[in-house]
């Protein structure tokens, strides 16, 4: 459980068999596995032994703190998973906080490595400021583990840069997070693209920063970041018979013509679509005190959990999933200045239970046990539909919802 142990110790970087490497992995490995059952152990729906079995499975390898480590891969993942039980078992504290060192520097490094890319007036990637590998994630770790920290600041700092500083390309002015390349692989975005999501873009650098303010965090230019990003999501929201929503992304053209070519909402989900979304300016509402702007993100939220929305959701999982909106809306509704949110909860419990099967039960199947699309985030959502009560692990923190 050292990082780096086979490697530089100032690199953080492991040589790892891929099933090793794998293991350390939230989003599809052992480590969101692992998670689940600490959260089990905590409400007593599950062993103790059990979680310890999962954990020692997660980090048989030494521990990844390269740079392409991230909220939901190698250090800081594991980190986030043994704070998850280190209160209740000591002997797991000395490992998390020796982690949060080797978080610490993985931070600087990236933090460097991206003001390089910034004086040199270049587009970010993904990879840069993500939740799932980029600094957003890490700031979110920080924001649990090390709210005082100066490098929490640097990377909130950073957040405020990427969202306040525009590039200007043939008369056009882009966003700071604008990334040159494609969303996926099979969907080309010519000249690059502007993300709205919550894993990509927009939406969740709106969270980190209200969030940050929410939990007592804040540097100079936050609030101006935040109404820079608000906006953002003014400019572009749509309307139609199914309540407001936002593009995906946008592309040059869309940007220079004002208009997306997104005919209508994409599947209301937690990653993409208006369930993250909402959420992210309902937070930016409570963060920035403004109850018509929280007004009018709950009333999006409600209206993307009608039947016919939910219906377009095949997948039972976090990600894109039933497990996603579940977790989202619940969140949503406890901060929710109505009850509306609250009384959806329960169809969206059975929608959640009636797709949870679709996976079958070996949560230790390759490919099916992890946190982002396969049986552990599903059985995470169901354990607070469950009992109707937030979290004991404050897992969804990894999905800045709260």
């Amino acid at each position: 459980m050292t990082p780096g142990t086979r490697s530089s110790r100032d690199s953080g970087v492991v040589t790892l068999t891929v099933e090793e490497a794998a293991a350390q992995s939230l989003a599809r490995g052992a480590a969101g596995t692992a998670l689940l059952h600490v959260e089990r152990a905590w409400t007593g729906s599950g062993s103790w032994e059990t979680a310890q079995a999962h954990i020692r499975r997660a980090v048989t390898a030494p521990v990844d703190a390269a740079e392409h480590a991230g909220l939901y891969y190698g250090a800081p993942a594991i980190a986030f998973l043994l704070h998850a039980v280190a209160d209740r078992h000591p002997r797991y504290r000395a490992a998390a906080e020796t982690l949060d060192e080797h978080v610490l520097r993985l931070a600087r490094r990236r933090l460097a490595v991206a003001a390089d890319r910034i004086e040199r007036a270049t587009f970010a990637s993904f990879a840069e400021y993500d939740l799932f590998y980029g600094l957003s994630g890490i700031g979110a770790l920080l924001l649990r583990r090390n709210p005082g920290s100066d490098v929490l600041a640097r990377v909130l700092r950073y957040v405020i840069t990427l969202t306040t500083e525009p590039h200007h390309r043939d008369g056009v002015e882009l966003p700071g997070w604008w990334v040159a390349h494609d969303p996926d692989e099979i969907l080309p975005t010519p000249g690059g693209h502007a993300n709205f999501g919550m894993a990509h873009g927009a939406a969740g650098l709106l969270a980190f920063l209200a969030l940050a303010i929410l939990h007592g965090r804040v540097v100079d230019g936050q609030h101006e970041a935040i109404t820079v990003l608000t906006g953002w999501f003014d400019r572009w929201r749509q309307g139609g018979p199914d309540g407001p929503w936002w593009p995906q992304w946008i592309t040059l053209a869309e940007l220079r013509t004002g208009h997306p070519a997104q005919a209508g909402p994409a599947r209301p989900s937690w990653c993409y679509g208006t369930v993250g979304i909402a959420r992210a300016l309902q937070l930016a509402a409570l963060a920035t005190g403004d109850p018509r702007r929280q007004d009018a993100a709950e009333d999006a939220l409600v209206a993307s959990l009608t039947n016919p929305q939910l219906d377009r959701i095949t997948e039972p999982g976090l990600c894109h999933g039933i497990a996603g909106i579940y977790q989202t809306a619940y969140r949503a509704s406890r901060d929710a200045r109505t009850s509306t949110l609250a009384q959806r909860l329960p169809a969206l419990a059975d929608r959640l239970a009636l797709h949870a099967p679709s996976l079958g039960d070996d949560l230790d199947e390759a490919n099916a046990c992890g946190l982002l699309t396969g049986r552990a985030g599903v059985n995470l959502a169901l354990e607070t539909a469950r009992r109707h009560a937030p979290p004991h692990t404050g897992w969804d923190a990894c999905l800045l919802i709260t």
